[in-house]
């Protein structure tokens, strides 16, 4: 390769790594420059892993049911499968597969770090030491750098061992107890499974509920059970000091303190601008915006986690297509940013697209809701002592359509599926008036949520 190519891609999560493959396939000369792993998080520290994690969790409480619903089963939880079973999903965290993937397209993949170094110009500097590469840039630069666990600025924190999601994913062994800051999606998620496979967790909330960004009536099912696999949650706290000695003591504002055998990092995510040299094009790495066709400046783009639309894998591929087909002088369609999905993988699953009501209002949005729970599948589903789930709808009355959803409950992210078309298509509510779904099916709670609106 020349030290003169179409396309610089820095950074290959989902997006980053799509467009690499799909650009060199379309006959430009690509570079690819990754710090870490071709692929991001996802595939090996997130989506993936994690999933397979919550899998296995989930066969045990299942298993659990069956003394109520089946007849009597033994449980005997053991980490030592799921630690085989993530290292064989991810690889191993060897990335190989992913880079002749890209190199049989035609991408020239360099493991190391990829700045701007002004307007068309990239510096890659390869990690095995070989010498910085100065590239000038024909089209464009894309800029995908993802994101890394933010971590509080909690007095003795940063000097202990404590865990974020990457050595959660790794580990091989559990510690006899966990506390865990923060009750977004990733603190929730991994505080189940550990809880499922013996590990006595509390969760630590500085806020009032958990899953902040989603509808209250969903945090209050997600507590709920998330206490009934022995997960204790307390809301509304706030950590001053961590402490190591052997294990972690973890003292809070009331003046209270709590010890733990390991310490797990959950309170969100960073954007990876701070060392990409965006300075050198006149940008502000602490003020970045992209415009609808994900471009920060002429020749310049910015897809996934970093771009700040929202941190998930199916966003981030969409933008990646969006600023392919801009790159490519191409109609590039747009982000749909209205109607981007979500899903936690708790049990319920916890699923959301477009607005919540509160967010709605905040917006100034004529609000009407409906909700239900999930009927005869719903009660067929659960155990005795197990709630409804849930499924709410928020419409603009003024537009007669829905412009958010949320659904609680077993497979919530599929049931979602119906709910987040009727949000990006805007369809008419007299649409969906008489929609027939199959008895007996989750997706029998929609209509009744719909006639909920009233």
């Amino acid at each position: 390769m020349s030290d003169t190519v179409d396309v610089v891609v820095i950074g290959t999560g989902p997006g980053g790594e799509a467009l690499a493959q799909s650009c060199a396939e379309a006959g430009l000369e690509v570079l690819a420059v990754e710090r870490h792993l071709v692929g991001g998080e996802c595939p090996y520290y997130a989506c993936i892993p994690t999933k397979a994690m919550v899998r296995a969790a989930d066969t045990v409480a299942e298993a659990r049911r069956a003394g109520e619903l089946a007849g009597r089963v033994e449980v005997a939880p053991a980490w030592g499968p799921v630690a085989r079973r993530v290292s064989s999903v991810t690889a191993g965290w060897d990335d190989a597969a992913a880079v002749e993937r890209l190199s049989a397209a035609g991408v020239r993949v360099v493991h190391g770090t990829g700045r701007l170094d002004g307007p068309a110009r990239v510096r890659a500097t390869p990690a095995d030491g070989s010498g910085d590469l100065g590239v000038t840039v024909r089209r464009g630069v894309v800029l995908c750098p993802g994101t890394r666990p933010a971590v509080p600025p909690v007095e003795g924190l940063a000097e202990t061992p404590y865990w974020t999601n990457r050595d959660v994913v790794r580990a091989t062994e559990l510690p006899g107890s966990l506390a865990v800051l923060g009750g977004g999606p990733i603190g929730a998620e991994l505080s189940q499974v550990l809880a499922r496979f013996g590990v006595r967790v509390t969760v630590l909330q500085r806020g009032e509920r958990l899953l902040p960004r989603d509808e209250p009536e969903a945090s209050a099912l997600l507590a709920d059970a998330l206490g009934r696999d022995g997960v204790e949650v307390r809301t509304g706290v706030e950590v001053t000091r961590v402490t190591h000695d052997g294990g972690f003591t973890i003292e809070l504002a009331d003046g209270t303190a709590l010890s733990t055998d390991g310490l797990l990092v959950a309170t969100g995510r960073t954007p990876n601008l701070d060392d990409l040299g965006l300075e050198s094009v006149g940008l502000d790495p602490a003020d970045v915006r992209v415009d609808d066709r994900m471009r920060l400046a002429d020749g310049l783009w910015l897809v996934g986690d970093a771009a700040g639309q929202g941190a998930y894998t199916h966003l981030s591929m969409r933008q990646a297509e969006v600023a392919r087909r801009d790159l490519l002088g191409e109609d590039p369609g747009r982000v749909a940013g209205h109607a981007v999905p979500h899903v936690t993988f708790t049990d319920p699953e916890v699923a959301g697209v477009g607005l919540t009501e509160q967010a709605a209002r905040d917006a100034g949005v004529p609000v009407a809701t409906g909700s239900a729970g999930l009927g005869s599948r719903g009660f067929l589903h659960r155990t005795d002592d197990e709630p409804d789930g849930l499924v709410k709808v928020v419409a603009d009355t003024d537009r007669g359509v829905l412009v958010g959803a949320t659904v609680v409950g077993p497979y919530a992210g599929e049931v979602l599926g119906a709910l987040a078309l009727a949000v990006h298509a805007e369809l008419p509510l007299e649409a969906l008036d008489g929609w027939i779904t199959a008895f007996p099916t989750f997706h029998r709670a929609i209509p009744d949520a719909l006639a909920d609106l009233g």
